[in-house]
């Protein structure tokens, strides 16, 4: 995990706090989550750019692994709403429009499920695709394929922007790695350490982030665990922007919900006290977190990509 440092260089010294506050976790409150995250899509550059990563590199990758094939097993851990899993499969079968895909798909969410199910009956060229569901959370499903004494090897599995809500991500990491068949890749994607979110967390870790999940999480992370354990992998950055300037507007809903965002903390503005939501707002202001542009305030949002060999 990111151990905390201080931001003094800039004047932003940190509290020596040994435990974060009694904050509401934004990730346990469902509606505002939701309107957060809605807004974050609306005012980032993130799906955009995962888009351009699927669109321009993903095709190779599914190459190593469905050549000469005629069916894939694909598995997506915290899919959402599936947008972006679509996007995927759409990839691949331009790729290998004869291949059938049994594609899993695995997110604690029923309304996410059931909007993951409404836009597979909007979308084209699925025939091809089994889809099965698991309304469960990640360490549920890890705990029933044990159960069950599961044997299935998947081709290809996908974690995207989810291993923050877990409580082990590294042992995440190893057991969905477990499941890969001797060519198949497991494809994760993060906030870069290199990100605003990386200084914010290292920063503001022990006021921010809650004990039993992982929320304050970089690629960082993950890739000094890879190294240590010799695990093969590529990398590639995803540069990404966000307008962060209604944050720093008194009382403006829309940026209470983006500091909501940024923060993981549901309601920060009024909860926080007074010399932490200072510092904060300081911090994402500030040239490591965020650029002026045109006059507004745009937060390094940056997202790495690593792919893992089985």
């Amino acid at each position: 995990m990111i151990l905390l440092s201080t931001f003094g260089a800039e004047g932003h010294q940190h509290r020596n706090n040994t435990m974060a506050y009694a904050f509401k976790c934004l990730a346990d409150d469902d509606r505002r989550y939701l309107k957060s995250f809605q807004l974050f899509l609306e005012r980032s550059s993130e799906h955009q750019c995962m888009l351009d990563f699927i669109h321009g590199v993903l095709p190779d990758i599914l190459g190593s692994v469905g050549g000469g094939r005629s069916s894939l097993n694909i598995l997506g851990v915290g899919s959402g709403a599936g947008e972006i899993d679509l996007e995927m499969l759409s990839q691949l079968y331009l790729k290998y429009p004869g291949l059938k895909v049994d594609n899993e798909v695995v997110d604690p969410s029923s309304e996410m499920l059931h909007n993951y199910k409404v836009l597979v009956s909007k979308t084209p060229n699925l025939e091809h695709v089994n889809f099965k569901w698991n309304r469960m959370t990640a360490s549920e499903f890890e705990n029933h394929w044990r159960e069950k004494n599961l044997t299935k090897k998947m081709d290809f599995i996908h974690m995207v922007q989810m291993l923050y809500y877990v409580a082990d991500p590294i042992a995440t990491v190893s057991f969905f790695r477990s499941l890969l068949n001797k060519n198949g890749k497991l494809m994760i994607i993060l906030v870069s350490d290199k990100s605003g979110w990386g200084r914010l967390w290292k920063t503001y870790k022990t006021d921010l982030c809650q004990n039993d999940i992982s929320q304050c999480l970089t690629t960082g992370d993950i890739k000094s665990f890879l190294n240590a354990d010799g695990i093969k992998y590529k990398s590639y950055q995803l540069p990404s922007q966000m307008d962060i300037t209604e944050c720093f507007t008194e009382g403006d809903e829309r940026g209470e919900l983006l500091l909501d965002f940024l923060t993981e903390v549901s309601d920060f503005s009024k909860s926080a006290p007074p010399d932490l939501k200072t510092g904060v707002l300081d911090l994402l202001r500030h040239s490591d977190c965020s650029a002026e542009v045109d006059g507004k305030i745009v937060f390094n949002n940056a997202l790495e990509v690593l792919v893992l060999d089985a």
